[in-house]
């Protein structure tokens, strides 16, 4: 079996395995699998570090690692996806739930480690939230980058691009309530939650910054009961984007002092910033590293973009930490229905990764 082949076949093991976040039998069946590949590679048993409840997986790399690789093994959809829309391969692409973000990315990462010359020193962490804003994880992902002092992430790339710099984030949920009441008989009885929940909807996407690239995006609605009642409680999720911490902190300052539009409803606001942003001043040597491999490969040049989504990557920035994200293959589709990955930009990319692991290691493949 040639190695190209050996990564399809994987591959598909993994894509096979489903792994929702917070799916406890399928996250623990992937982490076997991988382990069965890391193992032997790395010379150590793979660790499960769990935080509330949530198992995440942890090669140390030692005391003192030189790099360390950072991947998610949860996926955003549900179980039984993989029925309804098996792995397949055809030609160059391959499709499945989880494909591109970012199980081709694991992968990746294991065959590149077969390929490096000193892999015991090389730190992996996988974790099992990062879909749902790394809650558990967090800690572990920025002490693990703090001991490593560089990072790649195995993030799928933006059309073959390196991520070098990522928007921050932030989550809110806001919880409104009201007073419910008879909608056919006495209606004005009632303090409407549904009717703050609109004024909210529209007021919210003003604390944007269009100049600035700050987004303020209601996202998630929900309100009342039954159709003769008068809402008395109501929920909105809202996410937002920007590109500084100081825009982040702006509109979380506006967020946490939210007031009501109507008259004895009232606003309660949960969350804040969830991921920093990572500016691209992290990336500027790894940047180098990729291109002075690939040019070594005899591959196309290198090219970077700062993409509008976050990552763990934003985390191991922020600890201060090189970080260079998108090492993931060529693809697209990331969360839908018509996901899919290019095999031979996987193959491409494990060479790219062994090498850089090499060059970051001090040693040079010969």
């Amino acid at each position: 079996m040639t190695r190209r082949d050996r990564e399809t076949e994987r591959l598909a093991e993994l894509v096979t395995i489903e792994t929702p976040t917070g799916d406890a039998e399928g996250i623990a069946a992937a982490q076997d699998l991988v382990r069965s590949w890391l193992d032997p590679v790395l010379g150590e048993t793979g660790a499960i570090e769990t935080v509330d409840g949530i198992p995440h997986l942890l090669w140390p790399g030692g005391d003192a690692p030189s790099v360390l690789l950072i991947g998610h093994l949860d996926t955003v959809f549900p179980a039984g996806t993989i029925a309804e829309r098996p792995f397949r391969l055809d030609g160059d692409r391959a499709t499945g739930p989880g494909v591109f973000d970012m199980k081709a990315g694991i992968v990746i990462m294991a065959a590149a480690l077969e390929k490096v010359a000193h892999p015991g020193g090389i730190a992996v962490l996988l974790t099992s939230d990062e879909e749902v804003g790394s809650t558990t994880s967090r800690g572990l992902i920025e002490r693990e980058a703090a001991r490593a002092g560089t990072v790649l992430v195995l993030e799928p790339s933006l059309d073959g691009a390196l991520k070098i710099a990522r928007r921050g984030g932030s989550i809110y949920r806001l919880e409104i309530t009201g007073r419910a009441a008879h909608a056919g008989l006495e209606p004005w009885k009632g303090r409407s939650a549904l009717a703050e929940l609109a004024h909210q909807v529209l007021a919210l996407p003003q604390l944007a910054d269009d100049e600035r690239g700050t987004t303020v995006s209601p996202t998630v609605a929900q309100a009342g009961t039954v159709t003769n009642v008068i809402p008395e409680h109501a929920e909105l999720r809202v996410d937002v984007r920007a590109w500084t911490l100081d825009e982040l902190e702006r509109v979380d300052e506006r967020m946490q002092s939210l007031g009501a539009h109507t008259d004895d409803v009232s606003v309660e606001v949960f969350g804040g910033i969830n991921r920093p942003p990572m500016e691209e001043s992290v990336s500027a040597e790894l940047l180098a590293c990729a291109r002075r491999v690939a040019d070594a490969l005899g591959h196309p040049e290198v090219e970077a973009v700062s993409a509008g989504g976050a990552s763990d990557g934003n985390f191991t920035a922020a600890v201060g930490a090189r970080t260079l994200d998108g090492l993931g293959p060529r693809g697209a589709g990331a969360h839908a229905d018509h996901e899919w990955v290019s095999i031979a930009s996987m193959h491409e990319r494990v060479e790219l990764l062994a090498g850089m692991l090499d060059d970051l290691v001090g040693v040079r493949a010969g």
